[in-house]
C-alpha cells in the first residue's frame, strides 16, 4: 500500500477497535485488506455476530490480523439479514407510511401534521431497538426525494435526472456485452417508455445466440431514440387501489404494447417482443394475448380491483360469450375470469393515450434542503 493508504488503514483500524467492531486475532486464516471507495455507510455495523461467524472475515494487515465482531459489508448474507431486521422493526408501519430498503427508510404522509406523527413513531421504533440514524445522512420535510433511481413527489414518479445522464453519455456499443449493459440500464426505466421492446428490437436481435454483430443504421436509430425518450419521460402517476384502472392494449406483428392508466394519467407502460411461435398467431389471438400480458404484468394492481380493458379489436368484446374457443383461448379465458374487468372497443385509443401524456422536454428538479424541526419523543 502507498503511504497515504497505510495512514488511512491505521486510522480506520483504530476507530473500529475503539468502537468494538473488531479485535486482534491469532487465527491461521486471513484475507487481504483492500480499499474500496464507497459512500458513507454504517448500517450492518450495528449487528453483532455469533461466535462461530466471526471466523469468516479476518483482514490481514501489516499491523496485525483482526476479526470482525459485527456484521460488515461484503458478506453474502448481510443485505438479506439487514433487510429482515428492518422489516421486523417496522412491520406495523409498512404499507401505511413507511418504505424500507435495506438501510434506507422512507416516511410518507398526506400533510405536515400527519407527517410529524409518523416521524415520531419511526424515531421511537429506532430508539426502542437501539438503532441509530446518522444525522448527516437524514433529510426531513422534503417535497420530493430521490429513491432507488426515481424522483418521488406528490405529482407522481419521475426518472432521476442523474441516472438519465449516465444513459445520455453512453457511447455507441461495440460489443454484445456493451449492448446488454446499455439495455439493462435503460430497461430499468422501461415503464416510462411506450413500446420500449419494439424500439429496442434491432439492438436485442444482436444479443441472440449465434447472431453476427453488425451495428446497422436501425440499431443506431434505436439507440438514439431510447436516449431521447428517457430525457422526455413523463411523470407517472401513483396508483390508487380504491379506484378503477384503465388498460389500453395493442398488438402488432412484432410485439405487444400496453398502457396502465387511472383517471386520464399514465401509471406505467409495458411492452414485449413476440416469440417465434407467437408470430404465427392470428390477429384475434394476438390482441387477446396483449390483454393477458397486461393482466399478468400488472397483476399486483389489477387483481381484486375493477379495470376497463380498451382494445381496437371489436370481437374481443364478445370473448366471454363465444361458443367455440380453441384450447389456447380457453386457457387464457380461465386467467381473465380471475379479474373484475370489462372489455371496451375503442378504435382511437392510441390518440387518447398520447393526449393523456404530460411529457416534459426536460426535468428540472429543485434540490429540496432539509428543514430541521424539534420533535418531542
Amino acid at each position: 500500500m502507498a503511504p497515504d493508504e497505510l495512514k488511512e488503514l491505521k486510522t480506520q483500524l483504530q476507530e473500529q477497535l475503539d468502537k468494538g467492531f473488531i479485535r486482534p486475532s491469532s487465527s491461521p486464516w486471513g484475507c487481504p485488506a483492500l480499499f474500496v471507495e464507497k459512500k458513507d455507510q454504517g448500517g450492518p455495523g450495528t449487528i453483532k455476530l455469533r461466535s462461530e461467524k466471526k471466523t469468516y472475515r479476518r483482514p490481514s494487515t501489516r499491523y496485525g490480523l483482526y476479526e470482525y465482531l459485527v456484521m460488515s459489508f461484503g458478506l453474502t448474507n448481510a443485505p438479506a439479514f439487514f433487510m429482515y431486521l428492518m422489516n421486523s422493526v417496522f412491520m406495523n408501519e409498512l404499507d401505511k407510511f413507511v418504505v424500507v430498503f435495506i438501510d434506507d427508510i422512507l416516511v410518507y404522509s398526506k400533510n405536515e401534521k400527519e407527517h410529524e406523527e409518523h416521524l415520531r413513531i419511526v424515531l421511537s421504533r429506532l430508539r426502542e431497538h437501539k438503532l441509530y440514524a446518522k444525522f448527516s445522512k437524514c433529510a426531513f420535510w422534503l417535497k420530493e426525494v430521490a429513491f432507488l433511481g426515481h424522483i418521488l413527489s406528490a405529482k407522481g414518479v419521475a426518472v432521476d435526472p442523474s441516472k438519465v445522464e449516465d444513459v445520455l453519455n453512453w457511447k455507441q456499443p461495440q460489443t454484445v456485452t456493451e449492448i446488454r449493459s446499455f439495455l439493462g440500464l435503460a430497461g430499468y426505466y422501461r415503464r416510462f417508455i411506450k413500446d420500449f421492446s419494439k424500439i429496442a428490437k434491432p439492438m436485442t436481435a444482436l444479443t441472440q445466440k449465434n447472431a453476427k454483430f453488425a451495428w446497422s443504421p436501425k440499431c443506431e436509430e434505436a439507440f438514439g431514440t431510447l436516449k431521447k425518450l428517457l430525457t422526455s419521460a413523463p411523470v407517472l402517476a401513483q396508483p390508487d387501489i380504491t379506484k378503477p384502472f384503465d388498460v389500453y392494449c395493442d398488438a402488432s406483428g412484432s410485439g405487444l404494447g400496453c398502457v396502465l392508466m387511472q383517471e386520464g394519467r399514465v401509471i406505467a407502460y409495458a411492452s414485449c417482443q413476440l416469440r417465434k411461435h407467437e408470430v404465427n398467431y392470428p390477429t384475434h389471438d394476438l390482441e387477446l394475448l396483449a390483454v393477458v400480458y397486461a393482466l399478468k404484468k400488472w397483476r399486483h394492481y389489477l387483481l381484486g380491483n375493477t379495470c376497463h380493458i380498451y382494445t381496437d379489436h371489436k370481437s374481443l368484446k364478445y370473448i366471454f360469450t363465444q361458443p367455440e374457443l380453441n384450447m389456447r383461448q380457453r386457457r387464457w379465458l380461465e386467467l381473465i375470469k380471475d379479474y373484475d374487468l370489462e372489455v371496451h372497443y375503442h378504435p382511437g385509443k392510441a390518440n387518447v393515450v398520447a393526449d393523456a401524456l404530460s411529457r416534459k422536454a426536460h426535468c428540472n428538479f429543485i434540490e429540496a434542503r432539509p428543514t430541521v424541526r424539534v420533535l418531542s419523543l
